[in-house]
Order: structure tokens, then sequence, then C-alpha cells
């Protein structure tokens, strides 16, 4: 079935029409990777599915008609569930906040499950938008530990675009789900797009704590056999990871294309440049 892709979001009247951009800042985002993506993409597939959500830039491109987005990060699923689906008591609690290292230092130290979801989401998006590099670490307590970013300016709340992300977001389905639960239903001709953590490239690589457990190489070996799974179901299935030997051995039985993206390789500024990734499919 062939899905229109590539529509602008319609907006309020006396709103300029948009194109939904991420609402948060991503380690490993894909936005720059897009031109690169779309040759990449099946022409046209059934539903969608993206269980590594992240900032969400392939669905922005695409705009599938139906698709299941799904992550194990319950701060940023509650903040995809409040921008969808209370999109204005959002925007008006983002516009309280100061970008001011004290303030941000107080509302880092909030326990986010004694807020309400709302107070949630708008401190997730905050401390997103002010934090060093837009990091997302936690601790092994899984408390947000990522220092303040001290920008001189910072756009905390971008109404327009979270009234555009709205509305795209109501063609999804948004789960707080592990990878392998949230694909169970994907079935033939839907279009699965895994964006895992990446395996590191070098020892030095910097640390992005996404969940306590971390991604490892059993993870991503996990991983594998839920794309092989996938690929005998008769889906599409495209995968991205870094360009290393184990990722390489892994998916030798498939498609792999190099693409080229700016990428922190280590913590040092000096390990900062054009690196090569994978992009993995199960068709052509």
């Amino acid at each position: 079935m062939a899905l229109p892709r590539g529509e602008p979001i319609a907006v309020p009247p006396r709103q300029k029409r948009l194109w939904p951009r991420p609402f948060v800042k991503w380690a490993g985002g894909k936005a720059q990777l897009i031109q690169q993506y779309e040759p990449l993409v099946p022409p046209s597939f059934g539903s969608y599915f993206e269980p590594f959500l992240g900032g969400g830039a392939v669905f922005l491109r695409l705009l599938p008609t139906h698709a299941v987005l799904s992550d194990i990060n319950p701060e940023l699923i509650n903040a995809y569930l409040m921008v969808r689906d209370s999109v204005e008591p959002l925007i008006e609690s983002l516009r309280r906040h100061r970008n001011e290292e004290q303030y941000y230092h107080t509302v880092r130290s909030q326990a986010p499950d004694k807020l309400s979801p709302i107070e949630r989401a708008s401190r997730f998006i905050y401390l997103n938008k002010t934090c060093y590099n837009g990091l997302y670490r936690v601790n092994r307590q899984g408390q947000f530990n990522v220092p303040f970013g001290r920008y001189e300016k910072s756009t905390i709340c971008d109404a327009p675009n979270l009234r555009a992300m709205s509305l795209a977001l109501r063609r999804a389905t948004i789960l707080l789900d592990d990878f392998e639960v949230a694909t169970e239903r994907a079935s033939a001709l839907d279009f699965v797009y895994l964006d895992p953590p990446y395996k590191p490239m070098t020892k030095t690589a910097c640390f992005t704590g996404y969940s306590k457990g971390g991604f490892d190489d059993g993870q991503q070996e996990r991983l594998m056999r839920v794309f092989c799974e996938l690929h005998r179901r008769g889906c599409f299935v495209m995968l991205s990871n870094s360009d290393t030997p184990l990722i390489r051995w892994l998916y030798r039985d498939f498609d792999l294309v190099e693409v080229r993206a700016k990428r922190a390789i280590n913590c040092n500024g000096d390990g900062r440049g054009t690196i090569s990734e994978l992009v993995i499919r199960n068709y052509r």
C-alpha cells in the first residue's frame, strides 16, 4: 500500500504551514542524515514502526499515515504523549522556565515521579534544551546528571513547532516498550526502522547512558535476532549503526550501505569529525 510521504502538517490559522522538527536534541539524531536516508527507504509500505524513537527525525520526514513509535526511556515517552495530547498546557509550562544555572540545578534535582505528566514533560524538555550538548545521561540510580550548558540563547519553548509536532503525532501510537515487544505486531510489508544506541567505535567513546541498563554487545546480538525475525515475517527492515567489525559481521547476510555523519567520536574535542556509519537493509 503506497502511503503519502513528505506532506507538511496543517497548523492553526494565522500560522505558516510547518514541517515539524524534532522537539528534543538527541545524541546520534538523524536530522543531518535525512537526505542520505531518503533513497534507502522503501517507496511504499504499510505501517511504520520506530522502536528507538529518540528525536524522531525519520518519522517526521516520512510522516506515515500510521506509525507505532516507542522507546524504553519513560521521560522521553511521557514528553511525546504530552506533546500529542496536551500541547497547550505544555507550552504554558515551558514558557515559565528560565535559562539560568541555579534554576537549572533546582529543576534537575526534582524527582520526575513526584510531578504531574505535564510538569514532568516540561522538565524533560527544559533540561534537554539547556543542558550540555543536549545529552541525555543518567547515573546508576537513574538520575539525570548532565551539567548546565551555559548557552547564551536557548529556545526552551518553540510553540509553533510543538503544535505542528502535536498534529503529526496524532497519526501515531506511542508506547513505552522494549524494541522486541514494540515490534511484535509488525507484519508483512510494514516498515521497521531500528536506530539503537550505537556500538562504540573506540574505548574512549563518550558515554551516553540513555537507560540504567545500557546497550552492550549482548543487546546488539539480540537486536540482530529481532532483525532476522522481522525479515522472516516479510517486513521491510532498515537499521542504522556504527561501522565496526562486530556490526558488519552480525549483518553480513544483508545489504550494507555506508553513509557519512558528523559525530563526536570521543569525549575529547579532537575526536569530532566526519565518520562512516552503516545503514543495513533486508531489501534493495
